[in-house]
């Protein structure tokens, strides 16, 4: 097991419903392998049901909600896909407001598939090179990201190192790019 993330918090931020469960538990994974310490955060605590596309699958414990979570807390965010997860975040102000303060801060933030979504109403996209299910391309070049068909796109133009990919058969590259943009970045 790796070391790079001994003593830092990542925080991965879904919906009480929605989410697709192998864009949180593969690279929630990773991050444990690299010995950091992931935690899941909400629009509110308690259950987070798991989508295998739009089959539910598990469920999981929501350890905070958004609205009282804190950026100083963790040294990184992972806002994993799934069409209904970041459609129900954006529309909340504090998921938002939390995904916002990461840019903020200047810390990293890794997002896959639909999940730029949040960061659309965030406002935090403007300028940044970034990759997205296809269906998302239009919505982040209208909000003035640079929209690219990569498996990975590791863009640093910007406050924060913004790592993106595609959809789930983009995982492993996307959990070994933001794992190596969490272990550089501070606690």
């Amino acid at each position: 097991m790796s070391s790079s993330l001994n003593g830092k918090k990542i925080a991965f931020l879904v919906a009480p419903e929605g989410v697709e469960q192998v864009e949180l538990t593969e690279p929630w994974k990773a991050i444990e392998e690299a010995g950091g310490t992931p935690e899941l955060v909400s629009t509110e605590v308690g259950k987070v049901q798991g989508f295998n596309h739009l089959t539910p699958a598990d469920t999981f414990e929501a350890d905070k909600a958004a609205d009282s979570a804190s950026v100083s807390d963790y040294a990184g965010l992972v806002l994993p896909g799934g069409v209904a997860n970041p459609d129900n975040l954006r529309m909340n102000s504090g998921a938002v407001a939390f995904a916002k303060s990461f840019f903020e801060a200047g810390k990293p933030v890794a997002v896959i598939c639909h999940g730029p979504w949040t960061l659309v109403e965030a406002d935090v996209v403007r300028g940044r090179m970034m990759t997205s299910w296809p269906s998302v391309k239009t919505d982040l070049v209208n909000a003035g990201a640079n929209w690219v068909d990569d498996e990975v796109v590791e863009c640093s133009r910007g406050p924060n190192t913004l790592i993106s990919s595609r959809k789930p058969d983009d995982l492993p590259a996307f959990c070994d790019a933001l794992v190596g943009a969490f272990s550089k970045a501070d606690s």
